[in-house]
Protein backbone atom coordinates (compact mmCIF):
# COMPACT_ATOMS: atom_id res chain seq x y z
CA UNK A 1 0.00 0.00 0.00
CA UNK A 2 2.93 2.29 1.08
CA UNK A 3 6.18 2.79 -0.84
CA UNK A 4 8.08 3.75 2.04
CA UNK A 5 11.36 3.12 0.48
CA UNK A 6 10.37 5.66 -2.16
CA UNK A 7 8.54 8.31 0.70
CA UNK A 8 12.50 7.69 2.73
CA UNK A 9 14.13 8.64 -0.22
CA UNK A 10 12.16 11.87 -0.71
CA UNK A 11 12.15 12.84 3.11
CA UNK A 12 16.40 12.56 3.03
CA UNK A 13 16.57 14.08 -0.20
CA UNK A 14 14.11 17.46 0.54
CA UNK A 15 15.73 18.03 4.29
CA UNK A 16 19.13 17.65 2.35
CA UNK A 17 18.19 20.06 -0.71
CA UNK A 18 18.27 23.12 1.67
CA UNK A 19 22.03 24.07 2.31
CA UNK A 20 23.24 26.57 4.43
CA UNK A 21 25.92 26.57 1.98
CA UNK A 22 27.07 30.40 0.42
CA UNK A 23 28.67 31.70 -2.81
CA UNK A 24 32.12 29.85 -2.76
CA UNK A 25 33.85 33.54 -2.26
CA UNK A 26 32.21 34.13 0.94
CA UNK A 27 34.06 33.54 4.60
CA UNK A 28 32.07 31.85 6.95
CA UNK A 29 33.34 33.10 10.67
CA UNK A 30 32.63 31.31 13.95
CA UNK A 31 33.08 32.11 17.60
CA UNK A 32 32.71 30.62 20.55
CA UNK A 33 29.79 31.18 23.02
CA UNK A 34 31.12 33.64 25.21
CA UNK A 35 31.11 37.85 24.60
CA UNK A 36 35.23 37.96 23.97
CA UNK A 37 35.32 35.40 20.85
CA UNK A 38 31.86 37.06 19.47
CA UNK A 39 33.15 40.69 19.72
CA UNK A 40 36.78 38.97 18.00
CA UNK A 41 34.39 37.57 15.13
CA UNK A 42 32.76 40.41 14.73
CA UNK A 43 36.05 42.40 14.01
CA UNK A 44 36.93 39.65 11.36
CA UNK A 45 33.58 39.93 9.63
CA UNK A 46 33.54 43.83 9.43
CA UNK A 47 36.98 44.62 8.86
CA UNK A 48 36.98 41.45 5.89
CA UNK A 49 33.57 43.39 4.47
CA UNK A 50 35.38 46.83 4.35
CA UNK A 51 38.26 45.09 2.43
CA UNK A 52 36.20 43.55 0.05
CA UNK A 53 35.53 40.20 0.92
CA UNK A 54 31.83 38.93 1.26
CA UNK A 55 31.98 37.69 5.15
CA UNK A 56 29.08 36.02 7.50
CA UNK A 57 30.07 35.37 11.10
CA UNK A 58 28.38 32.59 13.14
CA UNK A 59 27.96 33.75 16.51
CA UNK A 60 27.89 31.01 19.39
CA UNK A 61 28.51 28.19 17.88
CA UNK A 62 29.45 26.73 21.27
CA UNK A 63 32.44 25.37 22.71
CA UNK A 64 36.20 24.67 21.22
CA UNK A 65 35.33 21.49 20.04
CA UNK A 66 32.39 22.44 17.20
CA UNK A 67 34.52 25.49 16.49
CA UNK A 68 37.75 22.89 16.00
CA UNK A 69 35.73 20.45 13.95
CA UNK A 70 33.82 22.77 11.89
CA UNK A 71 37.49 24.39 10.75
CA UNK A 72 38.66 21.01 10.03
CA UNK A 73 35.34 19.79 7.68
CA UNK A 74 35.44 23.65 6.04
CA UNK A 75 31.97 24.31 7.50
CA UNK A 76 33.62 27.89 9.04
CA UNK A 77 36.93 29.34 7.44
CA UNK A 78 38.43 30.73 10.55
CA UNK A 79 37.94 31.57 14.36
CA UNK A 80 39.30 32.91 17.52
CA UNK A 81 41.66 30.35 19.43
CA UNK A 82 43.86 30.20 22.08
CA UNK A 83 47.98 29.03 21.69
CA UNK A 84 47.33 26.85 24.71
CA UNK A 85 43.90 25.43 23.91
CA UNK A 86 45.42 24.15 20.43
CA UNK A 87 48.31 22.70 22.54
CA UNK A 88 46.21 20.72 25.41
CA UNK A 89 42.88 19.94 23.86
CA UNK A 90 42.82 19.93 19.76
CA UNK A 91 46.41 18.47 18.98
CA UNK A 92 47.45 17.44 22.55
CA UNK A 93 51.13 17.84 21.85
CA UNK A 94 53.78 19.68 23.89
CA UNK A 95 55.27 22.17 21.33
CA UNK A 96 58.90 24.21 21.72
CA UNK A 97 57.21 27.50 20.11
CA UNK A 98 54.66 29.04 18.05
CA UNK A 99 56.41 28.59 15.30
CA UNK A 100 56.58 24.65 15.96
CA UNK A 101 52.73 24.18 16.51
CA UNK A 102 52.12 26.51 13.50
CA UNK A 103 54.10 23.64 11.54
CA UNK A 104 51.76 21.21 12.91
CA UNK A 105 48.64 22.83 12.25
CA UNK A 106 50.04 23.20 8.47
CA UNK A 107 50.17 19.33 8.16
CA UNK A 108 46.32 19.72 8.16
CA UNK A 109 45.36 22.27 6.46
CA UNK A 110 44.76 25.02 8.96
CA UNK A 111 47.24 28.26 9.25
CA UNK A 112 48.01 30.34 11.97
CA UNK A 113 48.47 34.20 12.68
CA UNK A 114 51.02 35.72 15.13
CA UNK A 115 49.36 36.32 18.64
CA UNK A 116 46.66 39.38 18.98
CA UNK A 117 48.79 40.90 21.79
CA UNK A 118 46.94 39.93 24.83
CA UNK A 119 46.77 36.90 27.09
CA UNK A 120 43.19 35.24 28.49
CA UNK A 121 44.61 32.44 30.46
CA UNK A 122 42.54 30.74 33.16
CA UNK A 123 41.88 32.05 36.66
CA UNK A 124 39.84 31.36 39.78
CA UNK A 125 37.89 33.63 41.53
CA UNK A 126 35.87 34.50 44.28
CA UNK A 127 33.32 37.36 46.12
CA UNK A 128 35.77 39.38 48.31
CA UNK A 129 33.62 39.09 50.86
CA UNK A 130 33.40 34.73 50.97
CA UNK A 131 37.21 35.10 50.60
CA UNK A 132 37.85 36.88 53.61
CA UNK A 133 35.32 35.34 55.54
CA UNK A 134 37.29 31.88 54.63
CA UNK A 135 41.02 33.54 54.51
CA UNK A 136 41.24 32.01 51.23
CA UNK A 137 44.39 33.99 49.06
CA UNK A 138 45.22 31.50 46.62
CA UNK A 139 44.79 28.13 44.82
CA UNK A 140 46.33 25.91 47.36
CA UNK A 141 44.51 27.17 50.61
CA UNK A 142 41.59 25.39 48.57
CA UNK A 143 42.81 22.89 50.48
CA UNK A 144 41.16 23.58 53.40
CA UNK A 145 38.16 23.91 52.56
CA UNK A 146 36.99 20.48 51.36
CA UNK A 147 33.48 21.22 51.26
CA UNK A 148 33.09 25.05 49.37
CA UNK A 149 30.70 25.05 46.69
CA UNK A 150 32.46 25.32 43.50
CA UNK A 151 30.78 25.86 39.98
CA UNK A 152 32.88 25.35 37.39
CA UNK A 153 32.64 25.84 33.41
CA UNK A 154 31.08 22.70 31.09
CA UNK A 155 34.76 22.60 29.32
CA UNK A 156 37.05 23.52 32.49
CA UNK A 157 35.49 21.07 34.24
CA UNK A 158 36.35 18.59 31.82
CA UNK A 159 39.54 20.04 29.94
CA UNK A 160 42.94 18.33 30.63
CA UNK A 161 44.43 22.20 31.77
CA UNK A 162 40.97 22.95 33.63
CA UNK A 163 39.83 21.15 36.50
CA UNK A 164 41.25 17.76 36.52
CA UNK A 165 45.00 18.65 35.79
CA UNK A 166 44.26 21.90 38.46
CA UNK A 167 42.89 19.29 41.34
CA UNK A 168 46.12 16.97 40.29
CA UNK A 169 48.83 19.03 40.87
CA UNK A 170 46.99 21.48 43.65
CA UNK A 171 46.23 18.38 45.72
CA UNK A 172 42.55 19.60 45.95
CA UNK A 173 39.97 17.50 48.30
CA UNK A 174 36.98 18.62 46.69
CA UNK A 175 34.78 16.04 44.62
CA UNK A 176 31.33 17.31 44.22
CA UNK A 177 31.43 20.36 41.88
CA UNK A 178 28.22 21.71 39.92
CA UNK A 179 28.75 22.35 36.18
CA UNK A 180 27.28 25.34 35.37
CA UNK A 181 26.96 27.70 32.10
CA UNK A 182 29.85 30.12 32.03
CA UNK A 183 28.26 33.62 32.47
CA UNK A 184 25.12 32.19 34.58
CA UNK A 185 27.92 30.61 37.15
CA UNK A 186 29.00 34.80 37.54
CA UNK A 187 25.07 35.68 38.31
CA UNK A 188 25.10 32.18 41.11
CA UNK A 189 28.73 33.96 42.54
CA UNK A 190 26.67 36.82 43.56
CA UNK A 191 23.46 35.46 45.21
CA UNK A 192 25.74 32.62 46.85
CA UNK A 193 24.49 29.20 45.31
CA UNK A 194 28.48 28.52 44.77
CA UNK A 195 31.53 29.87 46.22
CA UNK A 196 33.95 29.84 43.20
CA UNK A 197 33.97 29.65 39.91
CA UNK A 198 36.39 29.47 37.08
CA UNK A 199 37.32 32.73 35.17
CA UNK A 200 38.87 34.42 32.06
CA UNK A 201 41.29 36.43 32.76
CA UNK A 202 39.84 39.03 30.45
CA UNK A 203 36.29 39.00 31.83
CA UNK A 204 34.77 42.40 32.43
CA UNK A 205 32.55 40.59 35.24
CA UNK A 206 35.82 40.51 37.29
CA UNK A 207 35.33 44.34 37.84
CA UNK A 208 31.77 44.16 37.28
CA UNK A 209 31.09 41.84 40.56
CA UNK A 210 34.55 43.45 41.97
CA UNK A 211 35.44 39.29 42.63
CA UNK A 212 38.86 38.25 44.32
CA UNK A 213 41.52 36.69 41.76
CA UNK A 214 43.21 34.02 43.68
CA UNK A 215 47.05 33.78 43.11
CA UNK A 216 47.88 30.61 41.34
CA UNK A 217 51.16 29.97 43.25
CA UNK A 218 51.83 26.74 41.42
CA UNK A 219 52.18 28.55 38.62
CA UNK A 220 49.59 26.13 36.80
CA UNK A 221 48.05 27.80 34.33
CA UNK A 222 49.65 28.67 30.99
CA UNK A 223 49.74 31.56 29.15
CA UNK A 224 46.41 31.62 26.19
CA UNK A 225 47.32 33.97 23.96
CA UNK A 226 44.97 34.91 21.52
CA UNK A 227 44.90 34.18 17.90
CA UNK A 228 43.21 33.26 14.57
CA UNK A 229 43.11 30.28 13.41
CA UNK A 230 42.12 30.06 9.30
CA UNK A 231 41.92 27.08 6.26
CA UNK A 232 45.07 27.51 4.55
CA UNK A 233 43.23 26.72 1.09
CA UNK A 234 40.55 29.46 2.06
CA UNK A 235 43.36 31.50 2.38
CA UNK A 236 44.84 30.85 -0.98
CA UNK A 237 41.75 31.59 -2.69
CA UNK A 238 41.26 34.53 -0.94
CA UNK A 239 44.56 36.00 -0.07
CA UNK A 240 42.42 39.22 1.72
CA UNK A 241 41.79 37.02 4.59
CA UNK A 242 45.32 36.49 5.33
CA UNK A 243 46.22 39.42 4.90
CA UNK A 244 43.64 41.49 6.73
CA UNK A 245 44.34 38.91 9.90
CA UNK A 246 47.66 39.88 9.37
CA UNK A 247 46.86 43.43 10.93
CA UNK A 248 44.93 42.67 13.72
CA UNK A 249 48.33 41.35 15.28
CA UNK A 250 49.74 42.72 18.28
CA UNK A 251 46.87 45.55 17.71
CA UNK A 252 44.61 44.29 20.62
CA UNK A 253 46.50 44.49 24.41
CA UNK A 254 44.79 43.03 27.78
CA UNK A 255 43.36 46.52 28.67
CA UNK A 256 41.90 46.70 25.38
CA UNK A 257 40.32 43.66 25.26
CA UNK A 258 38.87 44.13 28.60
CA UNK A 259 37.73 47.42 27.58
CA UNK A 260 35.62 45.98 25.12
CA UNK A 261 34.02 43.27 26.88
CA UNK A 262 33.23 45.11 29.91
CA UNK A 263 31.45 48.10 26.71
CA UNK A 264 29.80 44.76 25.70
CA UNK A 265 28.66 43.65 29.44
CA UNK A 266 28.34 46.03 31.33
CA UNK A 267 26.85 49.16 28.57
CA UNK A 268 25.49 46.45 26.34
CA UNK A 269 26.73 48.17 23.29
CA UNK A 270 26.33 45.73 20.68
CA UNK A 271 29.21 43.54 19.64
CA UNK A 272 29.09 44.90 15.63
CA UNK A 273 29.50 48.58 17.38
CA UNK A 274 32.38 47.67 19.34
CA UNK A 275 34.08 46.40 16.66
CA UNK A 276 33.35 49.15 14.30
CA UNK A 277 35.14 51.69 16.63
CA UNK A 278 38.05 49.48 17.28
CA UNK A 279 38.75 49.37 13.55
CA UNK A 280 38.32 53.03 12.96
CA UNK A 281 40.40 53.78 16.32
CA UNK A 282 43.36 51.18 15.04
CA UNK A 283 43.44 50.62 11.60
CA UNK A 284 41.85 54.12 10.43
CA UNK A 285 39.01 52.66 8.41
CA UNK A 286 36.68 55.05 8.79
CA UNK A 287 33.47 52.63 8.89
CA UNK A 288 29.84 52.91 10.10
CA UNK A 289 28.07 50.23 10.49
CA UNK A 290 24.19 50.07 10.11
CA UNK A 291 22.85 48.44 13.64
CA UNK A 292 19.47 46.72 12.74
CA UNK A 293 16.70 48.10 14.74
CA UNK A 294 14.78 45.70 17.04
CA UNK A 295 11.91 45.36 14.73
CA UNK A 296 14.01 44.47 11.63
CA UNK A 297 15.77 41.84 14.04
CA UNK A 298 12.40 40.57 15.26
CA UNK A 299 11.23 40.27 11.63
CA UNK A 300 14.16 38.34 10.45
CA UNK A 301 14.16 36.09 13.56
CA UNK A 302 10.99 35.03 12.82
CA UNK A 303 11.56 33.91 9.07
CA UNK A 304 14.45 32.03 10.11
CA UNK A 305 12.31 30.39 13.13
CA UNK A 306 9.52 29.96 10.40
CA UNK A 307 11.60 28.18 8.15
CA UNK A 308 12.79 25.63 10.45
CA UNK A 309 9.32 24.81 11.99
CA UNK A 310 7.49 24.75 9.02
CA UNK A 311 9.80 22.88 6.59
CA UNK A 312 10.67 20.48 9.61
CA UNK A 313 7.07 19.62 10.17
CA UNK A 314 6.36 19.55 6.53
CA UNK A 315 8.79 16.83 5.78
CA UNK A 316 7.86 15.12 8.88
CA UNK A 317 3.90 14.91 8.26
CA UNK A 318 4.73 13.05 4.70
CA UNK A 319 6.99 10.34 6.55
CA UNK A 320 4.71 9.81 10.15
CA UNK A 321 1.57 9.55 8.72
CA UNK A 322 2.30 6.72 6.53
CA UNK A 323 4.02 5.25 8.81
CA UNK A 324 1.59 5.73 12.06
CA UNK A 325 -1.05 3.71 9.37
CA UNK A 326 1.62 1.33 8.51
CA UNK A 327 1.69 0.78 12.53
CA UNK A 328 -1.83 0.34 13.10
CA UNK A 329 -2.73 -2.29 10.08
CA UNK A 330 0.56 -4.25 10.94
CA UNK A 331 0.75 -4.56 14.52
CA UNK A 332 4.62 -6.74 14.59
CA UNK A 333 5.79 -3.61 12.53
CA UNK A 334 4.18 -0.95 14.16
CA UNK A 335 5.99 -1.74 17.40
CA UNK A 336 9.20 -1.50 15.77
CA UNK A 337 8.00 1.91 14.28
CA UNK A 338 7.10 3.54 17.68
CA UNK A 339 9.41 2.02 19.38
CA UNK A 340 11.91 3.65 17.00
CA UNK A 341 10.33 7.34 17.19
CA UNK A 342 9.90 6.70 20.90
CA UNK A 343 13.39 6.05 20.86
CA UNK A 344 14.27 9.57 19.05
CA UNK A 345 12.45 11.53 21.51
CA UNK A 346 14.69 10.40 24.84
CA UNK A 347 17.63 11.89 22.91
CA UNK A 348 18.73 14.82 24.46
CA UNK A 349 17.80 17.83 22.06
CA UNK A 350 21.15 19.34 22.10
CA UNK A 351 22.89 16.65 22.08
CA UNK A 352 21.11 15.34 18.55
CA UNK A 353 22.03 18.62 17.14
CA UNK A 354 26.19 18.04 18.30
CA UNK A 355 25.24 14.28 17.22
CA UNK A 356 24.39 15.24 13.40
CA UNK A 357 27.37 17.65 13.00
CA UNK A 358 30.13 14.71 11.75
CA UNK A 359 27.57 12.37 10.08
CA UNK A 360 26.50 14.87 7.93
CA UNK A 361 30.63 16.17 7.21
CA UNK A 362 30.81 12.76 5.98
CA UNK A 363 28.58 12.89 3.85
CA UNK A 364 29.49 16.25 2.24
CA UNK A 365 27.31 18.50 4.19
CA UNK A 366 27.59 21.31 6.20
CA UNK A 367 27.53 20.41 10.00
CA UNK A 368 26.54 24.13 11.60
CA UNK A 369 23.47 25.85 10.07
CA UNK A 370 19.97 24.84 9.37
CA UNK A 371 20.53 21.60 8.33
CA UNK A 372 21.80 19.72 11.75
CA UNK A 373 18.58 21.76 13.15
CA UNK A 374 16.01 20.80 10.42
CA UNK A 375 17.24 17.47 10.79
CA UNK A 376 16.48 16.91 14.22
CA UNK A 377 13.93 19.26 14.52
CA UNK A 378 12.04 16.34 11.56
CA UNK A 379 13.28 13.62 13.74
CA UNK A 380 11.39 15.13 17.49
CA UNK A 381 8.22 15.65 14.89
CA UNK A 382 7.99 11.94 14.24
CA UNK A 383 6.56 11.00 17.42
CA UNK A 384 3.52 12.81 17.89
CA UNK A 385 2.39 12.30 14.34
CA UNK A 386 2.68 8.72 14.12
CA UNK A 387 1.12 7.95 17.67
CA UNK A 388 -2.03 10.42 16.93
CA UNK A 389 -2.21 8.48 13.25
CA UNK A 390 -1.70 5.60 15.18
CA UNK A 391 -4.36 5.98 17.29
CA UNK A 392 -6.91 7.15 15.13
CA UNK A 393 -6.98 4.28 12.91
CA UNK A 394 -7.04 2.00 16.16
CA UNK A 395 -10.20 3.83 16.75
CA UNK A 396 -12.54 3.53 13.76
CA UNK A 397 -14.95 1.07 14.77
CA UNK A 398 -14.78 -2.58 13.18
CA UNK A 399 -17.92 -2.52 12.05
CA UNK A 400 -17.55 0.48 9.68
CA UNK A 401 -14.77 -1.47 7.78
CA UNK A 402 -16.46 -4.68 7.78
CA UNK A 403 -19.43 -2.41 5.58
CA UNK A 404 -16.48 -1.11 3.43
CA UNK A 405 -15.69 -4.35 2.94
CA UNK A 406 -19.43 -5.82 1.68
CA UNK A 407 -19.69 -3.08 -0.38
CA UNK A 408 -16.74 -3.58 -1.83
CA UNK A 409 -14.64 -0.88 -1.61
CA UNK A 410 -11.18 -0.71 -2.91
CA UNK A 411 -8.59 -0.26 -0.12
CA UNK A 412 -7.15 2.76 -1.58
CA UNK A 413 -11.24 3.82 -1.53
CA UNK A 414 -11.62 2.91 1.90
CA UNK A 415 -8.50 4.50 3.03
CA UNK A 416 -8.80 7.73 1.05
CA UNK A 417 -12.74 7.89 1.94
CA UNK A 418 -13.31 6.13 5.60
CA UNK A 419 -9.97 5.93 7.13
CA UNK A 420 -8.43 9.30 7.02
CA UNK A 421 -11.32 10.99 7.54
CA UNK A 422 -12.49 9.07 10.78
CA UNK A 423 -8.95 9.05 11.96
CA UNK A 424 -8.54 12.78 11.14
CA UNK A 425 -9.30 14.57 14.32
CA UNK A 426 -6.75 12.07 15.89
CA UNK A 427 -4.16 13.10 13.16
CA UNK A 428 -4.49 16.42 13.82
CA UNK A 429 -4.04 16.29 17.49
CA UNK A 430 -0.49 14.71 16.86
CA UNK A 431 0.55 17.25 14.29
CA UNK A 432 -0.62 19.96 16.00
CA UNK A 433 1.46 18.82 19.27
CA UNK A 434 4.58 18.33 17.10
CA UNK A 435 4.24 21.81 15.72
CA UNK A 436 4.18 23.46 19.29
CA UNK A 437 7.22 21.49 20.46
CA UNK A 438 9.14 22.53 17.69
CA UNK A 439 8.32 26.06 17.94
CA UNK A 440 10.18 25.63 21.48
CA UNK A 441 13.02 23.16 20.33
CA UNK A 442 13.87 25.37 17.57
CA UNK A 443 15.55 27.90 19.63
CA UNK A 444 18.36 25.77 20.17
CA UNK A 445 19.18 25.85 16.55
CA UNK A 446 20.95 28.94 17.63
CA UNK A 447 23.82 27.21 19.19
CA UNK A 448 24.61 25.61 15.88
CA UNK A 449 24.26 28.86 14.25
CA UNK A 450 20.31 27.98 12.74
CA UNK A 451 18.98 31.59 13.64
CA UNK A 452 15.82 32.07 15.08
CA UNK A 453 14.45 33.44 18.14
CA UNK A 454 17.04 31.50 20.11
CA UNK A 455 19.76 33.61 18.75
CA UNK A 456 18.80 36.57 20.97
CA UNK A 457 17.69 34.62 24.16
CA UNK A 458 22.01 33.36 24.01
CA UNK A 459 23.31 36.74 23.16
CA UNK A 460 21.27 37.82 26.42
CA UNK A 461 21.95 35.12 28.55
CA UNK A 462 25.62 35.58 28.16
CA UNK A 463 25.26 39.47 28.60
CA UNK A 464 23.04 39.28 31.29
CA UNK A 465 20.29 41.54 29.10
CA UNK A 466 16.87 40.29 30.01
CA UNK A 467 15.64 42.45 27.23
CA UNK A 468 17.44 40.23 25.01
CA UNK A 469 16.41 37.37 26.46
CA UNK A 470 12.64 37.99 26.65
CA UNK A 471 12.91 39.05 22.69
CA UNK A 472 13.74 36.21 21.49
CA UNK A 473 11.49 33.89 24.75
CA UNK A 474 8.18 36.52 23.99
CA UNK A 475 8.03 36.17 20.17
CA UNK A 476 8.23 32.31 20.65
CA UNK A 477 5.82 31.94 23.35
CA UNK A 478 3.46 33.54 21.10
CA UNK A 479 4.69 31.54 17.54
CA UNK A 480 3.27 28.38 20.00
CA UNK A 481 0.18 30.36 20.79
CA UNK A 482 -1.01 31.15 17.36
CA UNK A 483 0.21 27.65 15.81
CA UNK A 484 -1.86 26.20 18.16
CA UNK A 485 -5.11 28.54 17.11
CA UNK A 486 -4.06 27.89 13.97
CA UNK A 487 -4.75 24.33 14.26
CA UNK A 488 -7.98 24.31 16.37
CA UNK A 489 -9.44 26.76 13.85
CA UNK A 490 -8.38 24.55 10.84
CA UNK A 491 -10.11 21.62 12.51
CA UNK A 492 -13.20 23.26 12.39
CA UNK A 493 -12.81 23.16 8.68
CA UNK A 494 -11.40 19.79 7.80
CA UNK A 495 -13.41 17.76 10.22
CA UNK A 496 -16.72 17.06 9.85
CA UNK A 497 -18.85 18.08 12.44
CA UNK A 498 -20.04 15.06 13.55
CA UNK A 499 -16.84 13.75 14.23
CA UNK A 500 -16.11 16.81 16.08
CA UNK A 501 -18.63 16.15 18.56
Amino acid sequence: MFRLSHLITAVVSSLFIYSTSLEARTVTIGSKKFTESVILGEISRIGLEAEGVSARHLAELGGTRILWNALLSGDIDTYPEYTSTIQTELLKRQFTDLNDMREALKEIGIGMGEPLGFNNTYALGMTKARARELRIEKISDLQNHPNIKIGWGDEFRRRNDGWPGLKATYRLPQRLVRGLDHDIAYRALQSGDIDLKDLYSTDAEIQYYDLKVLEDDLQYFPRYEAIFLYRLDTARELPKLGAFLRQLEGRISEDLMITMNRRAKVEKTSSSDIATDFLNQTLNLGLKEEIAGRWERLYVRTVEHLHLVTLSLSIAILLAIPLGVLAAKKPLIGRFIIWGTGGIQTIPSLALLVILIKPLNMLGLTGIGDTPALIALFLYSLLPIVRGTHSGFLQIPLSLRETASVLGLSKKTQLLRIDLPLALPSILSGIKTAAVMNVGFATLGALIGAGGYGQPILAGIRLDDYQLILEGAIPSALMALVVQQVFDTSEKYLVSPGLRK
